[in-house]
Order: structure tokens, then C-alpha cells, then sequence
């Protein structure tokens, strides 16, 4: 397992979270995923034999997200 961490701009409001957190659910790869609301953090644990870092930041951006 291997975790990341990223910047999402949207991820600072309840309804883009949950949105986000959806996407993220439907990821089989990623264990856990979790969102700082300060300021858009968001903390990604997955298999990275599975999946790669930039294979989940296409898929946070195909939903409409922006990544910093």
C-alpha cells in the first residue's frame, strides 16, 4: 500500500467532498481516502500495484475536479 496526498480545489465545501468521496468510493484500489476540508487535502491510501497516483488524478479529474 502507498499513500499520497493531494490538493483539490473544490475540496473545501460539503457537497463537492461528498461528491469527491463518491468517486473515490468506486475505486477498488484505494482503501482509504481521507479529506481535510481547511484546505482541499486530500490523503490517498491504494494499492500501488493496482493503480497509479496519476490514474487516480485522471479519474478525480474526468468527474469535473481540479487538482493543485
Amino acid at each position: 500500500m502507498r499513500t499520497v496526498t493531494i490538493f483539490v480545489k473544490e475540496a473545501t465545501a460539503e457537497n463537492p467532498i461528498q461528491s469527491l468521496e463518491g468517486v473515490l468510493a468506486e475505486v477498488k484500489e484505494i482503501e482509504r481516502a481521507l479529506v481535510d476540508v481547511e484546505n482541499g487535502e486530500v490523503k490517498i491510501t491504494f494499492d500501488e500495484e493496482q493503480i497509479t497516483e496519476q490514474q487516480i488524478i485522471q479519474r478525480i479529474q474526468l468527474k469535473g475536479f481540479h487538482v493543485i
